[in-house]
């Protein structure tokens, strides 16, 4: 038996988009433990990269910002797991964020009504449906994890309002611990690393330069593997991890406590 102890267990994950997302990373350390994984995606094209890069695992698509879409999709892998014979999954993970610049980055107090709220139903809201519709498929201790961020309060102008959104998300887990406890154990918590390359990331203006100068903050001058990310939520998704909840637990390599390193003093200063 490994350490982990999740073999055989199944385990649905949300959000993977091609082969350098965390979902997809996740759902590696999953198998490579034995478990067994759902994926669930937003569209066509990304089953199909979901199938061949996890031929061996069931793949659904649902558009999550259309909330008939998750009771759909919950409805059709209960049915693939045998609910009706007893069948659960024994964890869910979100991995799921969406930042719409329709007029292009603008400073935070500029920020459009419309795509803040979009952001905020399919990264955040998604999290709490999805939990909810599921409730009746987790087992009593089933472990739910979604994918945040290492600070929410650094106020980088190029992340802008999606930074108020994951603390929105993190808040959020919390309540859902809360509220579930009142019939069973499931548990929720948050992986929140430092940067990571990620194809999502990309997407961010400015991104690479946040990146170069995170691996010079982080302790080691090595920045965050997305694998690392992923090993901290298998472990929170197993029964190793019973006595966290509600938490979001920061993996940044110890970037947090070196944002005034030597180096960079010197590079800013000019000395």
């Amino acid at each position: 038996m490994s350490f982990l102890q999740i073999e055989n267990k199944c385990f649905v994950v949300f959000g993977l988009a091609n082969k350098k997302s965390v979902a997809a990373a996740v759902a590696r350390v999953l198998v490579e433990e034995g478990a067994r994984v759902i994926h669930v995606v937003r569209s066509d094209e990304r089953a199909q990269a979901a199938r061949k890069l996890f031929p061996d695992s069931p793949v659904f698509i649902c558009d999550v910002e259309d909330e008939a879409n998750i009771i759909r999709v919950r409805e059709e892998i209960g049915k693939a797991v045998g609910e009706a014979e007893g069948g659960r999954i024994d964890g869910l993970v979100h991995s799921i964020a969406f930042a719409n610049y329709s007029e292009g980055l603008k400073p935070f107090h500029g920020t459009l009504k419309k795509d803040f709220l979009q952001a905020v139903d399919i990264s955040c809201f998604s999290f709490i449906s999805i939990s909810n519709h599921f409730r009746e498929l987790f087992t009593p201790e089933a472990s739910v994890v979604t994918i945040s961020i290492s600070t929410t309060t650094m106020a980088a102008e190029n992340y802008g309002y999606m930074a108020p959104i994951k603390a929105a998300l993190n808040s959020s887990l919390c309540f859902l611990a809360k509220s579930f406890s009142t019939f069973s154990q499931v548990r929720f918590n948050a992986v929140a690393p430092s940067l990571l390359k990620t194809s999502a990331s990309a997407g961010i203006p400015g991104y690479v330069d946040s990146y170069l100068y995170a691996e010079k903050a982080i302790l080691r001058k090595k920045a965050l593997k997305t694998r690392e990310a992923a090993d901290l939520c298998a472990f929170l998704l197993s029964p190793r991890s019973s006595g966290i909840t509600a938490q979001s637990v920061v993996v940044d390599a110890g970037m947090s406590v070196n944002y005034f390193d030597s180096e960079i003093v010197k590079a800013a200063v000019g000395s």
